[in-house]
């Protein structure tokens, strides 16, 4: 063998060698990112994995390799840094860093106290992650998520995460209507008010396929509003606003979607063309099966003057005009109101659905995160037990060194 062949030779032996710790680096993120989407995949909004793994490229685009690592650490309970630092084996210091930059970014929910230390807890894809990103969208996301969005409502979504309530000029005296039916029932309860941008109508108007009705319209309350304003998303607004917004969401024909329990969170106005949620009711045959609602809509034909306004406002396709009537189909109803509203001869009502068709209201998000859990089998009483008593030891564990 001539010193020509043995030079390439080893040459070539050098190049693959300095390939391999390019080749693990790779294997680590693809491992990071894949346990991280499991990790999600256990949280109640659930983050299914499809054969494409276009949620795989989604994580890519929104969490660095060490970000993806660190949140896998977090859990539904919130948490102080010194807690998380002590599973991910790092410094107190870098992980206060860390956790509070990933809040920032809209990857882990925070949770401020008045007179303690910052604590974090895990963030569940929707409603949470995607949201928290309105600010910062880009084409790229938005393909990837209009890809992944009607397979992750339909594989993850046993039971709803947000229901329908009707506004309110559409609720008659006849009708036993409940506070938590009730918008500005549901508003007046609150002490904190801020409002976002509708991140369905701005994704959907950043590709071309938007829609005319106003942007700013979703609301949040409580520890909701501190969360957005820390991460300079919308801004606080006062009581008398948030009761405008409603009041415009009927005006423009926006759905209100709150949050499936008690005691709101937030409040969205929604529209059927950009909305996420309500676009993936539209494509089942029977919707009101997938809806938390309380009321269906109502039509006497004797009143009715055919003008096709109530046809018009239908964000559910369930009204059908023809040449001398109108059909509407209460299958397709999602008790919105937005057709009782401004119907000019009063011939649609809403009337109460008989109990044993309505879904359950949680009192509020935390039962309403555990009852999502539960439906899809990632949440068991065991389970909360063991993610309790591990958090009760790890903050113990932590006091003092």
């Amino acid at each position: 063998m001539n010193s020509t062949s043995i030079y390439h030779r080893f040459r070539d032996h050098l190049d693959f060698l300095e390939i391999i710790p390019l080749v693990m680096e790779e294997i680590m993120e693809y491992y990071n990112y894949q346990k991280l989407a499991e990790h999600l995949d256990n949280l109640p909004g659930g983050f299914p994995a499809t054969e494409t793994g276009v949620e795989l490229r989604i994580l890519k685009r929104l969490f660095t390799p060490e970000e993806a690592e660190l949140a896998m650490h977090l859990s539904l309970i919130s948490e102080e840094p010194r807690v998380i630092a002590r599973r991910a084996k790092i410094s107190r210091e870098d992980a206060a860093i860390r956790l509070e930059s990933m809040a920032q970014k809209g990857l882990i929910l925070r949770e401020e106290f008045p007179n303690g230390p910052m604590k974090y807890m895990a963030a569940q894809f929707v409603v949470g992650i995607w949201e928290y990103h309105v600010n910062d969208l880009d084409p790229y996301l938005i393909k990837d998520m209009n890809e992944y969005l009607p397979f992750l409502t339909e594989q993850a979504w046993k039971i709803p995460q947000m229901r329908v309530i009707p506004v309110g000029k559409s609720i008659h005296v006849e009708n036993k209507v409940l506070p938590y039916e009730m918008a500005e029932e549901l508003i007046r309860d609150q002490k904190k008010f801020g409002v976002n941008p509708c991140i369905c109508r701005r994704e959907h108007t950043m590709v071309g396929q938007g829609c005319s009705k106003p942007e700013e319209s979703c609301l949040v309350f409580g520890m909701g509003v501190d969360y957005f304003r820390r991460n300079g998303v919308g801004r606080v607004i006062d009581l008398q606003e948030s009761l405008d917004i409603v009041k415009r969401a009927n005006e423009v024909g926006l759905v209100l979607q709150p949050s499936n329990t008690k005691d709101a969170l937030f409040i969205c106005c929604c529209c059927g063309c950009c909305c996420q949620v309500l676009k993936a009711y539209k494509r089942h045959p029977k919707p009101v099966s997938l809806v938390s609602t309380p009321f269906v809509a109502a039509h006497n034909p004797e009143n009715c003057s055919i003008c096709g306004v109530c046809v018009e406002r239908c964000q559910m396709e369930a009204i059908q005009l023809n040449v001398d009537s109108i059909n509407l189909n209460p299958d397709r109803c999602i008790g919105c109101g937005l057709c009782v509203s401004t119907c000019p001869t009063d011939s649609i009502r809403l009337i109460r659905k008989p109990e044993a068709e309505q879904q359950e209201v949680s009192k509020d998000i935390v039962q309403n995160l555990i009852q999502l859990g539960k439906a899809r089998g990632k949440i068991t009483t065991p389970g909360l037990v063991k993610m309790m008593v591990k958090s009760k030891v790890d903050r113990l564990l932590t006091i003092g060194s």
